[in-house]
């Protein structure tokens, strides 16, 4: 479906999906190719690349095996049995046949900075370990994405992803627990308050952080905590399950 302007904001569903194993297809392969192509690694996709030309990152992920490389022009032949499909060249018009060639076989496509022609969007994303806060402005100001990733970046140290990986291992440990279904939530619910963070900090965070990182994360916290701060984000934590 190509989108218009006006549909924007209501076409795209915010979700989180797994690619292991999943055939991907990469069209193009200069530094904006090579920087989709590290998050498609990172979930363990199988990447397809089809460019004549390759930067020097590209070429050395397919000498070590990482991906696949085919050093030619892009067919529409290259979508089929595709779970997604990234348009990434420099010309808008073999970007553009990409996304029609998507759009006849049922592969969902994005064409980089071109949101009318994208089944899906990249939000701007802070990642710590297994937490990822995503942001997304529709399309309409990936500067203004990117801007705010950067202060969550700066709100949300690497304390988080130790914290959250925590609260994995211990959840796991109280699932495993034969408990009534209201006493499980509300120890689950108390596991992730603001005091459970402060403690985890002051109890583990040294040795999983060091002391210089738990001291920041501490004023970064009561920062936070301050009547006057207000933020609006969405966060996951790598997790199906509630809560």
């Amino acid at each position: 479906m190509k989108l218009t302007p006006t549909s924007l904001n209501e076409g795209f569903f915010p979700m989180l999906v797994n690619l292991a194993g999943r055939k991907c297809l990469v069209v193009g392969a200069g530094t904006v190719a090579a920087a989709k192509i590290e998050g498609l690694l990172l979930c363990s996709a199988d990447v397809v690349v089809v460019s004549p030309h390759a930067v020097q990152a590209i070429q050395r992920l397919a000498r070590a095996g990482r991906l696949v490389w085919r050093r030619r022009a892009f067919s529409r032949r290259d979508v089929q049995g595709r779970f997604l499909a990234i348009a990434a060249t420099n010309s808008g018009k073999i970007n553009e046949a990409v996304f029609r060639a998507c759009a006849a076989r049922g592969v969902l496509c994005n064409s980089v900075d071109d949101p009318e022609h994208c089944d899906f969007i990249y939000p701007a994303v802070a990642r710590r370990g297994s937490l990822q806060i995503a942001i997304s402005t529709g399309g309409h100001s990936p500067a203004l994405a990117a801007r705010l990733r950067r202060e969550l970046e700066r709100q949300f140290g690497p304390e988080w992803g130790a914290w959250v990986d925590d609260l994995g291992r211990r959840r796991d440990e109280l699932l495993r627990r034969s408990l009534p279904e209201k006493s499980r939530r509300r120890r689950l619910q108390q596991m992730a308050t603001p005091k459970a963070f402060l403690d985890f900090l002051r109890d583990r965070g040294p040795a999983l952080c060091g002391e210089r990182a738990v001291e920041t994360a501490d004023q970064r916290h009561s920062q936070s905590m301050n009547p006057g701060f207000t933020s609006a984000m969405a966060f996951t934590t790598s997790s199906t399950s509630p809560p």
